[in-house]
């Protein structure tokens, strides 16, 4: 028989049609340089609240942890409404993660159903999605609405949000 070593590619690709990964021993070089793959970090985000129900409450507010005073009592007052407690839901301020997208977020936090005030959809990577309208986004229920503290003062705008919150599904 002649000699059977080959270093043609196409007829190697016939034998070898399954990754080859190679792996190396501190004191050995590779043969081949590989490339440098770099691994995607997820990232970690710090909310309020235990999450146990998967509800994201995101709200948008550069100069208070969550709003001012009568942002956060509509904000109490819708909680109180939909029967929630601090335990059910992860409570996000998204200026710390402006970039953050909707993707990210619902995996992070396993989210069934998210809230969002003063956070367009845009900004999360999504569509455009109508205010004070139950969305669904993968198996995600989402509801948009306009800054807590601007909404405190939108009676229209409250009673709409209303409606939509009476039609989900806790």
């Amino acid at each position: 028989m002649g000699d059977q070593l080959t270093t043609s590619a196409e007829a190697l690709r016939l034998f070898f049609n399954e990754d080859i990964y190679l792996v190396s021993t501190p004191d050995v070089t590779p043969a081949v340089s590989l490339p440098e793959v770099k691994a995607a970090v997820p990232r970690v985000f710090k909310s309020l609240g235990k999450n146990e129900k998967n509800i994201l409450i995101l709200v948008n507010d550069a100069n208070n942890d969550v709003s001012t005073e009568k942002g956060r009592e509509l904000l109490r007052n819708i909680v109180k409404a939909l029967q929630l407690t601090a335990n059910d839901f992860a409570l996000l301020n998204y200026i710390t993660y402006e970039n953050a997208t909707f993707s990210e977020l619902t995996s992070f936090f396993s989210s069934k159903l998210s809230l969002v005030f003063g956070v367009a959809p845009v900004q999360l990577g999504l569509g455009e999605h109508a205010h004070h309208v139950v969305h669904l986004v993968g198996t995600t229920q989402l509801i948009f609405s306009g800054n807590l503290d601007t909404l405190a003062d939108d009676l229209q705008g409250k009673k709409t949000l209303w409606g939509s919150l009476k039609q989900l599904s806790i």
